[in-house]
């Protein structure tokens, strides 16, 4: 008799939000020059019935947390971790705003890797739209 083959980790992931009933989780991406834009999207996907998970610092704005240069350098590389993260438990990602920088750029890539759907708040910024 053979066995059955193991679920994998984003499989089980996949299984357990199905079996609590969740509604779909959305990650908000971009600059966080974008912010403000960030908080109006997710009203508008949290108003559509999605769970919404997005940055939670700004580390270009003014903060004691993140004053020291050092702790500032070490502190971006924990969360862009966390924004993986963030990635990897989401069903789908929202890119927001009109300017695609290196690391949302990759952020893109890492999902579109994962196999989740992206969209964009400006389509014409999809960084593999030519294709």
């Amino acid at each position: 008799m053979s066995r059955p083959v193991p679920l994998t980790p984003e499989e089980k992931l996949a299984e357990a939000k199905e079996q609590l009933g969740l509604p779909p989780v959305v990650v908000i991406c971009g600059s966080t020059r974008f912010m403000t834009e960030m908080g109006e999207a997710d009203v508008r996907e949290t108003e559509a019935g999605r769970i919404v998970v997005k940055p939670g610092c700004d580390l270009k704005s003014p903060n004691p947390l993140w004053s020291d240069p050092d702790h500032a350098r070490a502190l971006k590389l924990r969360l862009d971790e966390l924004h993986r993260a963030k990635i990897r438990l989401a069903d789908q990602v929202l890119v927001v705003g009109y300017y695609i920088g290196d690391s949302t750029r990759a952020e893109i890539a890492y999902a579109r890797s994962l196999g989740k759907p992206v969209r964009f708040t400006h389509p014409e910024v999809d960084p593999d739209a030519a294709r």
